[in-house]
């Protein structure tokens, strides 16, 4: 069982968890380590806990899936679950095909309603070692937390930096930005859950992730802020009046942050939005100098 540990005047709290200890680390090869030795790798489906959800062909626990969903080895929470995101090892939803993201936000919509009625259901994923990720295998996480444990989460940010809108969707750069080219998706409709998407309004989320993750990949391509590998966050928020935020790793975090709570953005989120909305960098400042003269 999870513990729940609060602090009596932040009102935060901390889980404590001691089984998340022994998750596996597979990101630094060794001469003993095989690459067929991935749990969530096709062939190995008996390395995992037996299967809760698998969209695809075969039967429970066989090959022939294309997305599957397994409880945790190692819980965070009394319900934590990993949805794997295609049985391809080495290429996550930006490199995949659309059809596939699609698939992946299914499940997500499927499990999210499974657990509605059982407290906070989070939806995150952690691309690369430095993101948070134990396992290489693209993947993304559900967990269940209480009703009254205080989440230190934002609520949905304004819309500023407005970088591409669909029929139902925003993307956007926050004003409050707190990474280098942090990027939320938003519903254009207020209230609900995202478990409350129809299959119309999840195909265009779908197409909007996939294309955002897509450019943000470009732009690290480009820019090589720092030497750490491309990685990136993301999460669901869990209650009414929901979004995506995305929060790509560019840069570390460190002393100053942790001792201040104090975050430090090296990327204005006005010129964030430009690059990823496909603006040539040498036109943003000239773009932002006219924005300020205004």
């Amino acid at each position: 069982m999870a513990k729940y540990v609060p602090d009596i005047i932040s009102h935060r709290w901390v889980i404590i968890s001691p089984r998340r200890l022994a998750r596996p680390e597979n990101h630094i090869e060794t001469k003993k380590k095989r690459k067929n030795m991935c749990p969530f790798c096709v062939g190995n489906e008996d390395m995992s806990a037996p299967e809760v959800l698998r969209y695809g062909k075969g039967n429970t626990g066989t090959p022939g899936w294309e997305v599957r969903v397994i409880p945790n080895k190692f819980p965070i929470t009394d319900y934590h679950e990993v949805i794997i995101h295609s049985p391809d090892c080495d290429h996550d939803l930006e490199e995949l095909p659309l059809a596939q993201t699609k698939k992946v936000l299914r499940a997500y919509r499927e499990r999210f309603n499974v657990y509605r009625n059982k407290g906070q259901v989070l939806i995150f994923a952690n691309h690369g070692e430095h993101a948070g990720a134990s396992l290489k295998h693209p993947h993304s996480q559900l967990v269940v937390i209480p009703e009254q444990i205080n989440l230190d989460a934002l609520t949905k940010e304004p819309l500023n930096n407005l970088v591409e809108e669909n029929t139902f969707f925003n993307t956007y750069c926050p004003d409050f930005s707190q990474w280098p080219y942090e990027v939320w998706i938003a519903p254009k409709k207020d209230g609900g859950k995202f478990g409350d998407l129809d299959d119309e309004e999840l195909d265009d989320f779908a197409g909007i992730l996939h294309k955002t993750i897509k450019q943000i990949r470009k732009i690290f391509d480009h820019h090589q802020i720092s030497n750490m590998p491309f990685g990136y966050n993301y999460y669901i928020y869990p209650r009414h009046n929901w979004y995506l935020r995305i929060i790509p790793r560019f840069i570390h975090r460190a002393g100053f942050e942790l001792g201040t709570g104090l975050n430090v953005n090296i990327v204005d989120p006005m010129d964030a939005s430009l690059e990823l909305r496909g603006v040539e960098s040498r036109m943003i400042h000239l773009l932002t100098r006219l924005k300020k003269n205004k």
